[in-house]
């Protein structure tokens, strides 16, 4: 099977790249099965059902979100009556809707997407990531009721987003970073299988202080007080993330590629 997954969505400039680009590059990269990030899609903070139904329509099979993911509060009952939206699997026990689920693909086929925050760094404590993950991977083994998992690990710290990928190694078959916004360049497949990126990086303005308009974050670095609000960059965007090929029978990965479309950033290759 072939999964794709592309970064934060990022604001107005996000969501018209993944409208004007996402069905073309579904269609050239031959994706089986694409999921999204789209907890920065409405005005840089969380996402609407709004919004949401057009990423969808767009060619995404599925979004995830995160530490925003309730931000925009008509996401509280809108997750609920779209399944195809994931949030964290350990936020609050409180919260509407899941942290995982197991989707249909081409072919009968089944995938796991399932969506965990991390602790390191982050303004909230949330529950351990490990052991949230341990549960789900435990119910749906690879080569077993799903031909593929994928896990979205969002947090701020590099090394917690390695600690996951080589926790989850030969049990899920893609482990992908987001929330920094920025990609890293050390896509591969671990020891045991699991396809891996640090960050994919976000679909958004790169002209930017991680997707937002500059003068903001300029301000409160330089002289450590704010002036206004910050506003998601508008210009145009890179489609950034990681295009993953897996063997049906047994879940692992057999390639791992990064993926850059369009906007500032140099291309893939």
């Amino acid at each position: 099977m072939r999964l794709l997954f592309l970064g934060d969505v990022m604001g107005r400039a996000g969501r018209n790249a993944v409208r004007d680009r996402l069905p073309a590059l579904r269609q050239r990269l031959r994706a089986d099965f694409v999921v999204l990030n789209a907890e920065n899609a409405t005005s840089g903070v969380g996402l609407t059902p709004e919004h949401a139904t057009e990423l969808l329509a767009s060619g995404a099979d599925v979004l995830t979100l995160g530490d925003h993911a309730f931000d925009q509060k008509e996401m509280l009952a809108g997750i609920e009556k779209e399944p195809r939206i994931i949030r964290p699997i350990n936020y609050s026990k409180a919260a509407p809707g899941v942290g995982a689920r197991v989707f249909d693909a081409p072919g009968g086929r089944k995938v796991l997407v399932a969506q965990v925050l991390g602790q390191v760094f982050m303004k909230r404590p949330f529950d351990d990531p490990f052991s949230a993950l341990d549960d789900i991977l435990r119910k749906h083994p690879l080569g077993g009721m799903v031909q593929a998992s994928l896990v979205d690990i969002h947090c701020e710290a590099t090394s917690e987003k390695m600690a996951v990928g080589h926790f989850c190694d030969g049990r899920a078959s893609v482990v992908v970073g987001t929330h920094t916004h920025v990609p890293t360049a050390d896509a591969m497949i671990l020891p045991r299988g699991t396809a891996y990126l640090t960050d994919a990086g976000m679909c958004g303005d790169y002209n930017s202080v991680i997707g937002m308009e500059k003068d903001e974050p300029l301000r409160r670095f330089v002289t450590g007080m704010g002036k206004g609000r910050f506003q998601p960059a508008s210009g145009e965007a890179t489609l950034s993330g990681l295009l993953v090929q897996t063997d049906d029978r047994t879940g692992k990965a057999t390639s791992a590629e990064m993926v850059r479309e369009g906007g500032r950033l140099s291309p893939s290759p």
